[in-house]
């Protein structure tokens, strides 16, 4: 067969034939298979005994990349570590051995990222431990840590050289783990000292609060000072040698700077030292004469100093809180150097040597006036020195021009929004301190700043905008404020004028939201206001009324607007513009009703509810307040009540007293108890021989008499809420009783029994027998004596029908008793109010 017919063969066609099924292919694909899932819940889930953060690690995780060979991997699994424990606290007691042994091996890490990342999660955890969880630990991870860090620092020395040896003093963790500390004090340093001194390491152990005793005197300060300051000066000469001088024009790199900075605090502290012994000034004038020549060519030759930026290819971050380590660790407060430089250096000159120290006392100047201007976000120390310098820097150079500058860069510092706690409180105390040096003034030398008016100026709205967000914040506004309105500061008054309806507003102003100390603060403002509008006084009474204020400090801010107003009996009358009468009156009556107009005729709506009692016999209905807002309104009263006693026309406040009363209250139907009992005890109060009292006023509190004393009666012994007003309100209805006889009698004319509920006619029975009883009420109750025969005769006629009951068997004995004078039948009372209800006073 040739190689064509194979080839033929290979390739035959299947020939099809008709009726016959198409043969399968032999590369045909089957798709009659089935397929089943497979489910694997419990290898699927996560480990549910250990919380994981948001890496899905869990502690023992994140403890063991502890000894992992990468840095990274280390400072991300103390990150993580904080944040697992900041999400689930608990953990911290179940496994703080574990973590505390791993975070003190790597506390000593040769990288200071990670050394930075073991400090922070360190401090996270120290105020979650309590002492006697740590205690136990204590020791062994100190002396895990002092090993670690005594090793590693002898072997970088033994490799520098060889020959020394040390015995480190004093390591500071902090500073090392931020790889800050690089100079280490040796004590003899392997040689013995060559100048015999007599002075001696202080030890640290009580604290930097007391001076050593080598230092207490001021020649023994001097002896020391020229010792330490020409070492000072070659240890920065040392540390800087003299070809680098050409660099400073780029920056100084990161250790010299340190060096510098250690320098200069050891120099500030000495500085601070020599003040608590300068009374004259002559130790000052020492300093200069010994040292400003020095400190000018060492260290204002190249002033300010600035970081030098080293460029280096690193791979790049992914991680940002790493990132963000990292810039910490290698950074140096560059900005605080020069500050602490400028401190050091303006304490060498006064007024009196400004002349010849004017071009470093320029460069200083404009250093800090660029600081402070330039919008950068300054931390509490940085802004104390530098508020420092400014202050010594107007104090050297006093004039307008000078002083205005500065103070003008300082106020644009505090214009910036997101200013921490501390850090405006520094600017607020500065402006204060600024403002009581320029009150001190003679008149006639005094300067006002446009700048200093302006910060005053925007304190009250800065306030208002505050409230209770920061309250230690609010209250240093307040003090300042209040020391500028004492004298009478224009701006501010005109300012605080214009902010006082929201200072002010009872509902969410910054006198209602404060504690008590800042609330009476913000009261004695009211004197110093300017004058005393109507929607003032309207907002300054719901103040008083709403409980927001207590009854001390309302009665407090009622007795300065009567200061306030043309009743003080002052000498010099008052301006009218300060307050009118009408708007004094109005908020005594606003004050003395206890609730607004809005909410009188709210309550309007209220029928069938517990709050309400409702009687058929009197027209007024009570609306029961609760206990603290009736005696709140109680003590508000008493106020109001001596507001008005002391205004000399006594006829013409009862007048307009009278007048409020039928105009506001009378028309209304639902009384609240404090109310009602507040009017009638402001009436009982006010009443004298030349008042004449309204006769569209009687009727009303005839009708509020009656429905207090219904609420006394019906009152059940276990609301004690209300059986504390018992007394309040039983001594003003005898009262007005006593001292109305016409009151009485529209009270005994409204008792129209016929109309009352049967369970009613114990109430109005018992009424009767307690005003026979009263003594103060029983001459009344015999003018009225027919009146209260007939409502007796009514009473027993509707009771006629069954067995005569106790309680009018009772009040049958006392009128035969008080009015006729002959007591009939044989019952004798024995009790007298007690039998089913409480016992009110005779």
């Amino acid at each position: 067969m040739t190689k064509k017919r194979k080839r033929q063969d290979d390739f035959q066609k299947v020939k099809l034939k008709v009726g016959k099924k198409k043969p399968k292919l032999e590369n045909a694909t089957v798709t009659n298979f089935k397929t089943k899932t497979i489910h694997l819940p419990e290898q699927l889930k996560e480990d549910g005994t250990l919380p994981t953060n948001n890496r899905k690690l869990n502690i023992k995780d994140l403890l063991s990349q502890m000894h992992h060979y990468n840095a990274g991997v280390k400072q991300s699994a103390l990150l993580g570590l904080k944040d697992l424990l900041s999400q689930y606290p608990f953990i911290i007691d179940a496994h703080l051995s574990n973590i505390l042994s791993e975070v003190t091996a790597v506390f000593t890490d040769k990288d200071a990222n990670v050394r930075l990342a073991a400090v922070q999660l360190l401090q996270f955890l120290a105020p979650k431990i309590r002492a006697e969880q740590i205690s136990p630990f204590f020791p062994l991870a100190l002396a895990d840590g002092s090993s670690r860090l005594r090793e590693s620092e002898g072997l970088q020395e033994q490799k520098e050289n060889p020959h020394a040896t040390s015995n480190s003093i004093f390591i500071n963790w902090k500073e090392h783990a931020n790889d800050q500390q690089h100079i280490q004090v040796y004590e003899n340093g392997g040689s013995q000292p060559n100048v015999s001194s007599q002075f001696r390491l202080r030890n640290l152990v009580g604290g930097l609060g007391s001076v050593d005793e080598g230092l207490s005197s001021t020649e023994n300060l001097k002896g020391f000072i020229e010792i330490i300051i020409p070492l000072l000066i070659e240890c920065w000469i040392e540390a800087v040698p003299p070809q680098l001088a050409n660099s400073f024009g780029n920056g100084i790199e990161r250790e010299p700077l340190q060096v510098m900075q250690q320098v200069l605090n050891i120099i500030s502290l000495l500085w601070k030292l020599s003040k608590q012994h300068d009374e004259n000034h002559k130790l000052e004038s020492w300093l200069r004469k010994n040292y400003l020549i020095d400190f000018k060519h060492h260290f204002m030759s190249h002033f300010p100093y600035a970081l030098k930026e080293i460029t280096k290819h690193r791979r790049k971050e992914t991680n940002k809180s790493i990132k963000h380590c990292t810039i910490l660790s290698n950074n140096v407060d560059h900005l605080l150097l020069n500050l602490t430089l400028s401190d050091i250096m303006v304490s060498l000159a006064n007024a009196s040597t400004l002349q010849k120290d004017s071009n470093w006392i320029e460069m200083i100047r404009k250093f800090v006036t660029e600081t402070l201007e330039d919008g950068s976000k300054l931390n509490s120390k940085q802004l104390n020195r530098l508020l420092g310098v400014s202050w010594r820097l107007m104090q050297i150079q006093p004039n307008r021009e000078a002083t205005e500058s500065l103070i003008k860069a300082v106020y644009t510092l505090y214009q910036q929004r997101g200013l921490i706690l501390p850090v405006r409180t520094l600017l607020l105390k500065f402006f204060s301190n600024i403002y009581q040096k320029e009150e001190l003034r003679s008149y006639r030398f005094r300067y006002r700043s446009k700048v200093l008016s302006r910060w005053l100026a925007g304190l009250p709205l800065q306030l208002a905008h505050l409230g209770s967000r920061n309250p230690e914040l609010s209250t240093q506004l307040i003090d300042i404020i209040q020391t500028a309105a004492a004298r009478a500061n224009k701006e501010l008054l005109k300012s605080l004028q214009a902010t006082a309806l929201r200072i002010y507003d009872p509902q969410e102003g910054t006198v209602v939201v404060l504690p008590a100390e800042s609330q009476q603060c913000l009261v004695q403002l009211v004197y110093f206001l300017p004058s005393l509008p109507a929607d003032l006084l309207s907002r300054l009474s719901r103040c008083c009324i709403m409980g927001r204020l207590s009854s001390s400090l309302a009665a407090m801010l009622i007795g300065i607007l009567h200061m306030r107003s043309s009743f003080s009996g002052w000498k010099y009358s008052v301006k009218d513009c300060l307050m009118s009468d009408v708007d004094y009156f109005s908020f005594l009556f606003s004050t003395l009703t206890g609730f607004s107009k809005e909410e009188l005729t709210w309550l309007q709506s209220l029928r069938g509810v517990p709050h309400v009692i409702q009687t058929q016999l009197s027209p007024v209905l009570l609306y029961l307040t609760d206990l603290d807002q009736f005696l709140h309104h109680w003590d508000v009263t008493e106020t109001v009540c001596h507001s008005l006693l002391v205004i000399p026309a006594r006829s013409q406040s009862f007048d307009v007293l009278q007048n409020a009363i039928s105009k506001h209250l009378v028309g209304f139907t639902v009384i609240p108890d404090s109310t009602a009992g507040c009017v009638l005890g402001v009436i009982c109060r006010l009443l004298d021989h030349t008042c004449v009292l309204s006769e569209t006023l009687m009727p009303f509190l005839a009708s509020c008499c009656y429905s207090l004393l219904y609420f006394l009666l019906t009152l059940e012994k276990g609301e004690a809420e209300h059986l504390r007003k018992r007394d309040k309100l039983w001594g003003v209805c005898v009262s007005i009783l006593a001292l109305l006889p016409r009151v009485l009698r529209l009270m005994l004319q409204n008792l129209r029994v016929n109309r009352a509920a049967p369970e009613e006619l114990p109430v109005v029975g018992q009424v009767l027998r307690l005003l026979l009883q009263h003594a103060p009420l029983r001459t009344h109750m015999l003018t009225n004596a027919i009146l209260v025969q007939q409502i007796i005769k009514n009473i027993t006629t509707l009771k006629s029908g069954g067995v005569q009951e106790q309680w009018l068997t009772d009040l049958h004995y006392c009128f035969n008793v008080y009015v006729t004078g002959h007591p009939q039948g044989p019952s004798v009372l024995n009790t007298v109010y007690e039998r089913g209800t409480m016992a009110l006073p005779v």
